[in-house]
């Protein structure tokens, strides 16, 4: 792997690689970065120093690779960062420049345009309205936030409610006593992919995209369990240079059911009760974890209550948020085998999803078709959700597939 610099308490040593090998790019690879010839990915060289964001205004070094210069990431998208941003404002103001060179002096031109630069450079305000900031959305609407879990995620009262109280609640106060950390399990296609994603849009403008958005997939950046040792270091490293950048920073944990048991625990210290950690506090951060961990105790509750001719809706949290934390706890094939988050209580909210019925994926097709610019048609919609499976086979009550695939099976009754 192509090694980089960056500069640690005034030395210059071999940066660590991002999570997983050659095979297994870091988080945000495959949005805009090209990869380098010989395999690796080109990475900026940090500033010696950065301002620090404490009362005293002292300087400080900066402290990981991965953190932004100067609290600031070129962007992953578009590869553009501040100094290119920078640069075509400077461009658009010079291609403008012969508009105005008969009424002002060259010397007098180049003054103005060095002049707009440096409040360019000098207002964050300014800056931000051209390059996403960390401090760009202050609060977090809890009106937006349930207008979209009501119209975007259908049969999941429970998830509905915890995530609303849980990140509203979090996000407002000023000064909490540990990161948010929740634990979302069901069975795939049940919305906790879903979830995450209007989470971190209701956060951050750019949502997943945002650059202060962290997605994990284990498979894919934790492959190997010879390396273990390794990825509890890069892990370590990832999460404290960005909160570094940024104190708000979400972080995102897919398939926490095929991790390798005790890589999690690596980061047990940033979820814990510590107002900071080497002058660096973890208490704004938020942690998301996704797993299939659980999903048969989920599903035995929701049959349960199908078969006694109960309401889904009256099923509540205590009825089996107990049970999946000793579910996930317990299970060997999990990455919360005997983990000292649980062990410890640091995850604050253990959210089932519940399996969807025939009733939720026709409304998740109605969602579909609407977003495609579609009339909503209830004769589609009824042979669409019919041709997916249901499970147990005599009762057929739940979807075994969720709504991950009636999107692409849509596709078939609009090919042109």
């Amino acid at each position: 792997m192509n090694e980089w610099k960056y500069r640690y308490l005034g030395e210059t040593r071999p940066a660590l690689p991002y999570p997983g090998d050659e095979a297994a790019p870091a988080p945000k690879a495959g949005k805009g970065r090209a990869p380098h010839k010989d395999g690796g990915r080109r990475r900026r060289r940090r500033s010696a120093r950065c301002k620090d964001s404490d009362p005293g205004g002292r300087d400080r070094k900066c402290s990981l690779a991965v953190a932004p210069v100067c609290g600031r990431r070129e962007n992953a998208r578009d590869g553009a960062g501040p100094g290119m941003k920078l640069g075509r404002a400077a461009l658009g103001l010079v291609l403008l420049a012969p508009l105005a060179v008969r009424a002002v002096e060259p010397i007098s031109l180049g003054l103005a345009l060095a002049g707009v630069l440096t409040g360019y450079i000098s207002y964050p305000r300014l800056y931000c309205l051209f390059a996403e900031c960390c401090s760009q959305k202050q609060s977090l609407s809890r009106d937006a936030l349930q207008k979209d879990l009501d119209s975007k995620l259908f049969g999941q009262h429970l998830a509905k409610k915890v995530i609303l109280n849980a990140v509203s609640g979090f996000i407002s106060n000023p000064k909490p006593k540990k990161p948010l950390t929740l634990s979302l399990h069901g069975w795939t296609g049940t919305g906790k992919n879903f979830v995450s994603k209007i989470i971190a849009e209701n956060i951050y403008e750019g949502g997943l995209n945002s650059d202060y958005v962290h997605l994990f997939v284990a498979t894919l950046h934790f492959p190997h369990i010879s390396d273990i040792t390794l990825y509890k270091d890069q892990l370590q490293s990832w999460i404290r240079g960005n909160v570094s950048a940024c104190a708000r920073s979400v972080f995102i944990f897919d398939e926490m059911d095929k991790m390798h048991a005790g890589l999690i625990d690596a980061i047990k210290p940033y979820l814990d009760y510590y107002d900071n950690l080497d002058g660096v506090s973890y208490q704004k951060a938020i942690f998301i974890f996704l797993s299939n961990a659980g999903a048969e105790r989920i599903t035995d509750v929701a049959l349960d209550f199908w078969r006694s001719g109960k309401q889904r809706e009256e099923i509540k949290l205590r009825d089996m948020e107990h049970a999946l934390s000793v579910s996930a706890f317990n299970n060997k094939n999990s990455g919360f085998w005997h983990s000292s988050l649980i062990d410890r209580n640091l995850i604050d909210y253990f959210v089932p999803f519940l399996p969807l019925e025939y009733k939720h994926l026709k409304m998740c097709i109605r969602v579909e078709m609407q977003t495609r610019g579609y009339e909503v048609d209830e004769d589609i919609v009824s042979r669409v959700a019919e041709e997916m499976t249901f499970f147990p086979k005599e009762e057929r009550v739940f979807s075994d597939k969720g709504c991950k695939t009636v999107f692409t099976k849509l596709d078939y009754y609009y090919d042109d």
